[in-house]
């Protein structure tokens, strides 16, 4: 047999070999979903949402190896960055600076990721798109928190002028 055919058999055997790997791809619960307006959220769960939620839809090619480790880091690795089914779990300082590496990242175009793209046009961007992110993330308060309740009315001082 030809080196090159032992090489090219190799390489299949290892494909196959590859595919009995399991690779989790369970979606962890929503602690705190972000808060946003319809129109954000609608094109934050078009464009965002597969890798910076934990509410990923797993493509098919998540279950080919080698691409389903690649796939599985990628999703890890955007739920770290930013994970919007974790926003309420984020200190205020934390929100304020994820909001303005969104704004920054979108308007630069560097999310969605490029390689993302092909294989799900409809996460592309729009500059309307985009506006409407980064006019939100630059606007949107890092604390979500309801405004505090006014404080009670003080008691009225005793009548000092009484005998």
């Amino acid at each position: 047999m030809k080196l090159r055919t032992k090489v090219v058999l190799g390489l299949v055997a290892v494909l196959v070999v590859l595919q009995l790997v399991p690779i989790d791809r369970t979606n962890p619960p929503v602690t705190g979903e972000i808060d946003a307006p319809a129109d954000v959220k609608a094109v934050l769960k078009r464009a965002c949402w597969d890798c910076h939620s934990n509410e990923t839809v797993w493509p098919w090619y998540s279950r080919v190896a080698p691409v389903s480790f690649l796939v599985k880091r990628d999703v890890a690795d955007g739920r770290k960055h930013l994970n919007f089914s974790e926003w309420k779990t984020y200190k205020p300082e934390r929100r304020a600076k994820k909001l303005k590496e969104t704004a920054e990242e979108v308007g630069e175009g560097q999310m969605p990721m490029a390689i993302y793209l092909p294989m799900h046009p409809e996460a592309k961007l729009s500059e309307a798109d985009k506006k409407l992110l980064v006019d939100w993330a630059n606007a949107a308060p890092a604390d979500d928190a309801p405004p505090p309740a006014p404080a009670p009315e003080a008691a009225p001082p005793p009548d000092a002028g009484t005998p």
